[in-house]
């Protein structure tokens, strides 16, 4: 009688483990790694310069030795137009407020005008991106033809008329707020517009997209599934450089007077206006500290969004060269397979006798 011989069982293999992202792959880290030189340079100074407005803005209650509106201590007022010195390290203003708090808290300010333009722009642009470039048709055509439109407005001229339909001018700390971000959204929702457009348009031809309209996925499944986590890429670039771009709004509302209260909160436009008269007598202080922080936020955020940009494009990009074994000796230039364009160990005296030697004329 024959005996069945079992079959052996099979080795289930074991999954392979999941490779863990190292923190060289984080965002920030990932392009400080890819830029060289100059450019890399670029990127951490504006990410040092950037980091430093954030963190003003973050601890300004901490860091302001007095509040944005206060005009005296228990020594009594701060006294207007005073230099810089001990009790005020940056001096007083023309209204008897301290330049330095004046200048720290007018970066929480800045901070929350660029969160809120920058958010209400970017949900606008990228709905209306995706929806007008993965449908299509007369919507598509309106929606363009909108935004082409919006482009006729300066920025700064729509911030005036926001800042007078809101708060006729006179702006409190969230009025202001409101009138520069708003006007800094309409302008800029164009922007996310075409970028998230152009890529719906080309990411909906994929076959990826197709196979997913094969087996029956929903429009709303393959527009937040497929097509957005694909056009959305190239979106921190421009989010850089339309935050400085807010922030200027900002200070030009403050400089022509339709900025935010100094009783209301911090504004470097605002100082800057005020310090207009100070300049011809001499009085430094009140206007080259405002307009400094306004110069180097603005700095700082541009060659942050430069830099990111030159890295995502693979034409501007510079990779590092690495030369393995490189002779710390004077180097060699090879003529022939074997040979060299050297003056030999005697110079060019054993080089001239050795052609004589060989008959040759040197």
């Amino acid at each position: 009688m024959a005996t069945a011989t079992p079959t052996p069982t099979p080795t289930p293999t074991p999954p392979a483990p999941r490779r863990r992202r190292s923190w060289r792959g984080l965002p920030v880290v990932l392009q400080l790694r890819q830029s060289v030189g100059l450019q890399r340079g670029m990127l951490v100074a504006g990410l040092v310069l950037t980091a430093i407005f954030l963190l003003t803005a973050v601890f300004a209650p901490l860091l302001a030795p007095y509040e944005y509106n206060q005009l005296r201590d228990a020594a009594g007022p701060f006294g207007a137009q005073q230099p810089p010195s001990a009790d005020h390290l940056l001096g007083t203003t023309v209204g008897g407020y301290d330049v330095l708090s004046r200048v720290i808290w007018g970066t929480r300010t800045a901070l929350a005008v660029i969160v809120v333009a920058v958010l209400l722009s970017l949900f606008a642009g990228v709905l209306l991106g995706l929806v007008s470039g993965y449908f299509g048709g007369w919507l598509d055509r309106v929606l363009v033809v909108i935004c082409d439109a919006v482009y006729a407005f300066p920025s700064l001229l729509l911030a005036i008329i926001v800042a007078i339909v809101i708060s006729g001018g006179q702006s409190s700390l969230w009025g202001g707020i409101l009138a520069a971000a708003i006007s800094v959204t309409v302008v800029f929702i164009p922007q996310y517009f075409r970028v998230v457009r152009a890529e719906t348009v080309r990411i909906k031809a994929e076959a990826f997209v197709e196979s997913a309209r094969v087996i029956g996925a929903s429009h709303r499944r393959i527009m937040t599934r497929h097509v957005l986590r694909n056009a959305t890429r190239t979106l921190p670039l421009i989010l850089t450089l339309n935050a400085s771009e807010s922030l200027l709004t900002l200070a030009g509302l403050g400089f022509l007077g339709f900025g935010i209260q100094p009783t209301s909160g911090g504004d470097w436009g605002y100082d800057l206006n005020k310090s207009l008269a100070d300049v011809t007598s001499g009085i430094w202080w009140t206007s080259v500290f405002p307009g400094l922080a306004i110069v180097l936020t603005v700095l700082g955020l541009t060659l942050v969004g430069e830099s990111l940009n030159d890295l995502a494009d693979p034409r501007l990009r510079t990779r590092r060269r690495v030369v393995d074994n490189a002779p710390e000796a004077d180097a060699e230039v090879s003529v022939v397979p074997g040979g060299s364009l050297s003056a030999g160990p005697a110079g060019l005296d054993g080089l001239e006798a050795m052609h004589r030697s060989e008959g040759m004329t040197p």
